[in-house]
């Protein structure tokens, strides 16, 4: 079972919560940890989890968890409810950077994610988690890719590929019905041919 399957029964599950997403991550500020545990009390991984209620209505929150070195369990730390969040900033929207911002309303963290990737996929399911959960006070993304945004460029190129499927479609059913209609008019003129011709021949 790898870290996030764990943190996700270990910490959500039993809360009655389903964890949505969760990126690795260490503090951007040099006199903190170590990203990677490498010998020395007190070092920890962190990882920021994203996580929803399964009772209704639902609540979605961020969990801070830890694990710390030598041990196999995960430990909650700080949660804020996704209402709290007041700005997510990916820091440079021109190049594939693991840095990232979150603030809060009563906080604020700079983190870097273990991978740029892990970052990208984190975002897209807070984004659209936001869209989701948050109906008055959405949370500011700035300084994000576009693919970061990953629900809204995906659902528009899927409606690009919908829209463009129909186009064809309709083109092809355009020229298959111009098609049948040159064979009906061939079909009409053959068959007023033969009329004519068995007319002719009944006069003979």
């Amino acid at each position: 079972m790898n870290a996030k399957s764990a943190i996700s029964k270990e910490i959500f599950a039993p809360h009655d919560e389903r964890m949505l997403g969760a990126v690795q991550v260490k503090r951007r500020t040099k006199k903190k940890i170590p990203f990677l545990a490498t010998g020395g009390q007190g070092e920890y991984l962190t990882y920021i989890c994203l996580s929803v209620t399964n009772k209704k209505p639902a609540q979605a929150s961020i969990t801070k968890v830890k694990q710390f070195e030598g041990s196999a369990s995960f430990v909650r730390r700080t949660q804020w409810m996704l209402e709290q969040l007041r700005q997510v900033n990916g820091i440079d929207p021109n190049r594939d950077s693991p840095e990232f911002d979150l603030l809060f309303e009563n906080a604020f963290d700079q983190w870097v994610a273990s991978t740029a990737s892990e970052k990208y996929t984190f975002f897209q399911v807070l984004h659209n988690t936001c869209q989701r959960y948050l109906t008055d006070k959405k949370p500011e993304f700035i300084n994000c890719q576009s693919k970061i945004m990953g629900g809204n460029s995906i659902l528009h190129s899927a409606a690009d590929s919908v829209t463009s499927a129909v186009q064809k479609a309709s083109q092809a059913l355009n020229e298959r019905g111009e098609r049948l209609s040159r064979a009906e008019e061939k079909t009409e003129e053959l068959k007023n041919s033969a009329q004519q011709f068995a007319e002719t021949a009944h006069k003979v």
